[in-house]
């Protein structure tokens, strides 16, 4: 892994062009900037991370930031108990492979217990709001980075890189601050905390175009394999012990991918051919549609799905 770039200073003409930064060494140098902000704020910061290609970049970026010093942040990932085996597998890897701390919640022991129950309509992703509330109260984490990006969803479109929350976890669009300069506001009552994005100003073009510039590492999922699945509400979902297909739903192979990676049961793959970054890079840049407005059913159950969601204190 090369360590964030820096212009340096040359003679004649290309001396200008040396200091340029390119629109992604100028997102990368934002978002360590974000991380070593946070380290400097505040005590006790956490990284979401569930194995998927933006958490994965932002654990990226979080290495790039402190090397060749250690993270000095752990990991949180809420456990739906649904997800998909080829995404806990690269999890896993990575935090063994960077000699990382990761804290687990797991939604299944939310339901053994009675706090939660299963939805009719079998999605898992609306139940990890509680288990991530939870565990962020009892963990005292005071920064919360996350992986979201304005461009995935309205909601989160309008949302501040630095986004407070109160005791009970919930978003008040009413308490944003501004961030003229990029300069963040981390002040924060006892209880309250804040959710951190670093990849806020990024779209999925460029985290894929950093994909490739970085040769990250993804699951094999992201890219183009053959694939049992069936198709419910428009959408190519994976057969799997979550509870999919129903009765009349017909499992079929065919080539696919998937731009986003969720709950089994919410997030669909899309037909795709693309098997290698480069192509992945073609293929979206050309789409018209979102990734979460193309593959994910947790997103459609509302206009406001998301940012009640977010009201409840989910990231």
């Amino acid at each position: 892994m090369n360590p964030p770039r820096t212009g340096v200073p040359g003679n004649g003409q290309d001396a200008g062009r040396e200091f340029a930064l390119t629109h992604l060494d100028a997102l990368e140098s934002e978002a360590v900037h974000i991380f070593r902000e946070v380290a400097g704020e505040f005590e006790r910061p956490v990284i979401l991370f569930s194995g998927g290609k933006d958490s994965i970049v932002m654990l990226h970026l979080a290495l790039k930031a402190f090397t060749p010093a250690a993270v000095p942040f752990a990991l949180l990932h809420v456990d739906t108990g649904h997800n998909f085996p080829e995404v806990l597998d690269h999890r896993d890897r990575a935090v063994a492979r960077h000699g990382l701390r990761m804290h687990v919640a797991l939604v299944q022991d939310y339901i053994d217990r009675g706090v939660l129950k299963e939805r009719p309509d079998g999605l898992r992703n609306p139940l990890q709001t509680v288990p991530l509330t939870d565990t962020i109260r009892e963990l005292r984490f005071d920064a919360v980075f996350g992986g979201g990006r304005r461009d995935e969803e309205k909601a989160r479109a309008k949302e501040r890189v630095f986004s407070l929350r109160d005791e009970f976890s919930q978003w008040d669009p009413r308490r944003q601050r501004p961030e003229l300069w990029n300069l963040y506001n981390g002040r924060h009552a006892p209880g309250e905390h804040v959710r951190v994005f670093p990849l806020s100003n990024w779209t999925e073009l460029d985290v894929w175009q950093y994909i490739r510039r970085e040769s990250v590492e993804l699951p094999e999922i992201y890219y183009s394999h053959e694939r049992e699945v069936f198709l419910r509400n428009g959408m190519w979902l994976t057969a799997g012990g979550w509870g999919g297909p129903a009765e009349g739903e017909t499992v079929q192979k065919r080539r696919v991918r998937y731009r986003t990676v969720g709950d089994m049961s919410c997030t669909g793959a899309v037909d795709s051919d693309a098997d290698t970054p480069d192509k992945v890079v073609a293929e979206i840049a050309v789409s018209r549609l979102t990734e979460r407005g193309a593959t994910r059913a947790d997103d459609k159950m509302s206009e406001a799905a998301m940012e009640d969601r977010k009201r409840e204190g989910y990231f």
